[in-house]
């Protein structure tokens, strides 16, 4: 037999399945870890667990497997996908006691190699109900006994079986019992596919390479994900393309390669960012799947936010060394003619607006993909934060005197703005934007997530608009040249001026160095610290011989040394766990998942998350400035709030789903979950003061009391 592409792939995973499976019957056997009939096993433990210590005569009582997984490894869903294959349990009840099929939470995508799996990593608990015949007397029964198998797998998978006991107690009607595992449990049943809303409509059409698949939900969704019950029918790792629509979604399938006959169906799951999952049966149909036209004068109120978020973000700690330098370039050209003047202004702004739409190509792009990223993903890459470090670092050795390139290298720096002085407003405004994406001003995180959902040209428009505000206070004044007689006139103050612009550069060096060793590791430092030094040398050399064509093809070669060593170092030294001491502060902050969320408001415990990144400036200072203030921590103890953080340092999908169903693209985005799973949460603006934390709070205590007093 002839075997091609992926299904070469899945033959050698069942292959190598079976053999580590034939290994794995020689694994260690499990063990009983204590009296809750806890079994350890290699790699996970596993029991069984219920959410009250009684069950009663004729009534039902939520139970469930419970696997704890060691990092890396993984069990699997009911449909394993390309290799693996899920739990299975085998009763033997007691008399009067019957179990429904375990139930399987939503899964995640588990990509290994050109293959994808369907599991859960970290801890998953399938839920079970059992019920009581009505004619039960109180009072202990024989305990339920399970014989449980499972495989978990890495690299290599390994079968698994044990033997759980699950001790059962009657009790009398008024008897409520004993809450044992019911949070947890509950927080699983959330993750349960729910059944297709009756308002929703589902379809499905065969394109040349697999289907289209439209679901209407009647709300504009952002991003979702298919997860087919049934294998051999799509390629699980191929990119499912996604397309908001108006009132739901479109998503573009790849079938599987060995998939020969006509569908009558498609039946899956379809979850969305947000944890909505929906076991859903796609009929052959009409897509009838119109883009997404958003109304007119909701775009006009986004773009209207962006705008004057953009002139904002002038304000942000982010952007000013680069208007320090502009206006400089300002006061020198003040005596230039007024049409000048102008032309200097609208490159300027062109600069930005080319800017922005190439990021927002780059982010339609992977979203087009399937990826979820948001708004500064860039500083998500060690390598970029380091290429920008070197860049502005030597752009300040430049503006401190080391080397004299020209004037125009003050408008941008290097190569770029010594061609001329449009060249340097061109990219002066593309350095601009490129530091302002680690910020994010108020208004703008509402119309950048509302963008980022809507359809390539509203998407383009929203973002033109924040790149004019950005450029507007600089345009604005280019084009009334009047204003600039306020400004000194040139003289030879200007060079310690010039001189001290180098200042809030090394200032945004320092900055930088901190993000990539946040990111890359402290190992990885060593290499940026040395591309510095190399710089420096290169400064030297033209400093030393200027104008001098060896001298600037020796500094040119010890330039390029110095970007590939960080970016070496970044590869090789990465510390993975790096990022996550970022976000560690003298506050007890929990590290980010969607279930310790679920689990807290299941409790009814209220929940603050704090999504920051420790190349968002605006993160860092609102942190420093009110959330580890020793008033707001006492208040948020005070207050009963559980505290978590989700650092997005690194690309984190989850996180980046999260902020996708909030209506959010980037941090910092604060968020105020209330206890119980039926309220909304509640976002906070991007710039904290210590007043509107307490004022949410005091507003999230005044609903909890209108709850208590409505319940009495």
């Amino acid at each position: 037999m002839r075997l091609h592409g992926k299904t070469h792939y899945i033959w050698l995973a069942q292959v190598l399945l079976a053999l580590t499976c034939s290994a794995g019957a020689q694994a260690p056997p499990a063990k009983v870890l204590d009296s809750t009939g806890a079994v350890q096993a290699p790699h996970l433990s596993v029991q069984l667990i219920t959410a009250k210590d009684v069950i009663h005569p004729g009534d039902s009582l939520h139970a469930g497997l419970y696997f704890k997984l060691d990092k890396g490894w993984h069990v699997y869903w009911s449909n394993a996908g390309d290799s693996g294959e899920p739990p299975a349990i085998r009763w033997t009840l007691p008399t009067g006691i019957t179990a429904d099929p375990m139930q399987f939470p939503t899964p995640q995508r588990l990509p290994l190699g050109p293959l994808m799996d369907y599991g859960y990593e970290g801890e998953v608990v399938f839920p079970i109900l059992l019920h009581a015949a009505a004619s039960l007397p109180p009072g202990a029964l024989p305990a339920a006994a399970a014989k449980v198998n499972w495989l978990v797998c890495r690299e290599v998978c390994i079968p698994g079986k044990a033997e759980l006991t699950l001790p059962l107690t009657v009790a009398a009607a008024g008897n409520p019992g004993k809450d044992t595992s019911q949070a947890l449990i509950q927080s699983y049943q959330q993750k349960l596919p729910q059944p297709l809303p009756p308002d929703a409509k589902a379809s499905f059409a065969a394109t040349p390479t697999g289907f289209s698949v439209v679901m209407k939900t009647g709300r504009q969704e952002s991003s979702a994900q298919f997860f087919p019950y049934d294998q051999s029918q799509i390629d699980n790792p191929a990119k499912q393309l996604i397309k908001p629509l108006k009132d739901g979604i479109q998503l573009d399938i790849k079938k599987d390669e060995n998939l020969k006959t006509t569908l009558s169906a498609l039946h899956g799951l379809v979850v969305f960012p947000d944890g909505r999952s929906y076991d859903v049966q796609f009929q052959p149909g009409s897509l009838a799947a119109a883009p997404s036209s958003t109304n007119f004068a909701e775009v006009l109120r986004y773009a209207g936010l962006a705008f004057l978020g953009g002139i904002i973000l002038n304000l942000m700690p982010c952007v000013f060394p680069v208007l320090f330098i502009k206006g400089l370039s300002l006061v020198q050209s003040s005596g230039e003619e007024r049409v000048r003047m102008r032309a200097h202004g609208l490159v300027y702004t062109v600069g930005i607006i080319v800017s922005f739409w190439a990021v927002v190509a780059v982010l339609l792009a992977l979203r087009a993909g399937g990826q979820q990223f948001g708004w500064g993903f860039q500083f998500q890459s060690p390598a970029f934060v380091a290429v920008i470090a070197l860049f502005l670092f030597f752009l300040a050795l430049s503006l401190a005197g080391m080397f004299e390139i020209g004037l125009t290298l003050t408008n941008a720096g290097s190569g770029l703005a010594s061609r001329g002085g449009y060249a340097g407003s061109f990219f002066t405004g593309v350095l601009a934007m490129v530091v302002a994406t680690p910020c994010t001003a108020p208004l703008m995180g509402a119309a950048t997530g509302f963008a980022l959902a809507q359809s390539a040209t509203v998407t383009f428009v929203i973002f033109t608009a924040l790149a004019l505000g950005l450029a507007a206070p600089y345009l604005l004044l280019s084009f009334n040249p009047a204003w600039t007689r306020f400004l000194p006139r040139p003289g030879a103050w200007m060079e310690v001026l010039k001189q001290a612009t180098a200042v809030p550069l090394f200032a945004t060096v320092i900055w930088l160095v901190w993000v990539f060793a946040q990111s890359a590791g402290i190992n990885a430092l060593i290499g940026l610290l040395g591309g510095f030094l190399l710089l420096a040398i290169s400064g030297w050399v033209l400093g030393r011989w200027p104008a001098k064509t060896p001298a600037a093809f020796v500094a040119a070669l010890v330039g390029i040394l110095a970007i590939v060593l960080p970016i070496y170092a970044a590869r090789k030294y990465a510390d993975s766990s790096a990022s996550a001491a970022t976000a560690k502060g003298p506050s007890t902050w929990e590290a980010f998942t969607p279930q310790l969320i679920d689990g807290y408001r299941a409790q009814g415990k209220p929940v603050l998350v704090d999504f920051t990144a420790s190349w968002c400036l605006s993160c860092q200072v609102n942190e420093r400035v009110v959330l580890d203030r020793e008033d707001v921590q006492k208040r948020l103890h005070d207050s009963g709030i559980a505290l978590v953080r989700a650092d997005w340092t690194r690309h984190d999908e989850t996180i980046a789903q999260t902020l996708a169903a909030l209506g959010r693209s980037g941090v910092p985005t604060y968020v105020l979950y209330p206890g119980g799973s039926g309220d909304q949460p509640k976002i906070l603006p991007e710039v904290l003061t210590t007043g509107i934390v307490f004022d949410a709070l005091d507003e999230l205590k005044l609903s909890k009391q209108a709850k208590l007093s409505t319940k009495e």
